[in-house]
């Protein structure tokens, strides 16, 4: 019988830690330095690709990731490496595909040829904003011109280029975001993530946030109209939502986060990376070491990991439950039900369905548009059950 996991899919997701600057909004593991051994993080990723392909022997694999911190300030040639050891080490799909995370700096423009030529075919660009003002606010070293030339470079480079913009920023009014995502909307991108800024703990920006001085934030009301805007303007242009934040004509969804959200198995490679991998039956969650000092020494003495834990059956229904219904698709309730072997509670998803939040097809439930305004309040409806 085929395996769980198999439904999602095989991917892999490596760290690159480093950035030129930490932006105040940014919670994610990245680290400002100023000088890296890029001889050594070679040789430290090339070792976890070794120890993880030994587990996983014989999995096809559909996608990779190289995330960060900035992944483009990583030497071509590094890259490069990686990929050979990669498709050395595992036997690859056709269109494999292979992402990186890009800073639209004219710097790391010039390096997008060294990378598609080393194996890249598709780049991620953290654009943010489209105006100088926004984006000095939200800590970006980038220009709006800047951006729109890295993103020229992009896409005569590789077939494939994806950037992420940020929405309901202090004092952003409706007409103001329009105007903005039409203008990033007539470039021809056939992928964007949208993300509503949220203020996260121990960011630069949650500091100020709890001293009052983060002032021009949108209330819920603006936000919710924001999103709804969001959706309308997408579809209209033929980028439809395929999960909460992500947009893309059809056939150009990330097939990498998908992996994700469908509940595949994934290997995490990187200071603060995470993994989830079924092994003999059994699925884990793995974990490596965050600073990027430790993570290095620990890959040396042979093992990046720092945890490597059993989920239970009531986590990977959660899990399951949390990332699949962030999809427009939604959830196989077959697939739910062999997962927590029985089914979820009728009268909960009739509530649901009656107040036009959730809708069941060809045995699969989906959040509907106005319930993905509250996606959470419903998928903690689902958990609670």
């Amino acid at each position: 019988m085929a395996e769980d996991w198999e439904q999602g899919g095989f991917g892999l997701y490596l760290h690159w830690p480093f950035c030129e600057a930490k932006c105040p909004y940014c919670d994610f593991n990245s680290h400002v330095s100023r000088q890296i051994d890029q001889k050594a993080w070679c040789e430290a990723y090339l070792k976890e690709l070794d120890r993880t392909a030994a587990e996983t022997h014989g999995r096809v694999l559909l996608s990779v990731f190289f995330g960060g911190g900035t992944p483009s300030l990583m030497s071509p040639e590094t890259v490069s490496k990686i990929i050979e050891r990669i498709r050395y080490n595992w036997p690859c799909a056709n269109d494999l595909e292979i992402t990186l995370e890009a800073n639209p700096s004219s710097v790391e423009a010039g390096r997008f040829l060294a990378f598609r030529d080393g194996g890249v075919n598709r780049i991620s660009m953290g654009i943010q904003a489209l105006n100088d003002p926004d984006l000095k606010r939200l800590g970006r070293l980038h220009s709006a011109d800047e951006a729109m030339q890295a993103f020229e470079i992009a896409r005569k480079t590789f077939d494939r280029v994806s950037f992420d913009l940020i929405y309901a920023r202090q004092n952003q009014s409706l007409a103001e975001w329009k105007s903005e995502l039409e203008c990033a909307l007539a470039l021809g991108v056939d992928h964007l993530s949208l993300y509503q800024l949220t203020i996260e703990q121990g960011t630069a920006f949650g500091d100020r946030y709890n001293a009052g001085n983060l002032r021009g934030l949108p209330n819920e009301d603006l936000g919710a109209d924001l999103f709804s805007m969001t959706q309308e303007i997408c579809d209209r242009h033929g980028l439809p939502a395929y999960e909460v934040s992500n947009h893309a004509r059809d056939g150009a969804q990330s097939r990498h986060n998908l992996i994700y959200w469908r509940y595949g198995d994934y290997i995490g490679i990187g200071p603060g990376a995470h993994g989830r991998l079924t092994l003999n039956g059994q699925r884990y969650a793995t974990e490596c070491y965050s600073n990027p000092n430790r993570w290095l020494q620990s890959v040396a003495s042979g093992l990046g990991e720092s945890t490597r834990s059993r989920l239970t059956a009531t986590e990977q229904v959660s899990e399951f439950l949390l990332m699949g219904l962030r999809l427009k698709e939604g959830i196989s309730l077959n697939r739910y039900e062999a997962l927590a072997g029985s089914p979820l509670d009728p009268s909960t998803v009739t509530d649901l369905r009656e107040m036009g939040f959730v809708e069941i097809k060809d045995r699969n439930l989906m959040i509907l548009n106005q319930g993905l305004i509250i996606s959470n309040a419903v998928i903690s409806k689902l958990l609670e059950d």
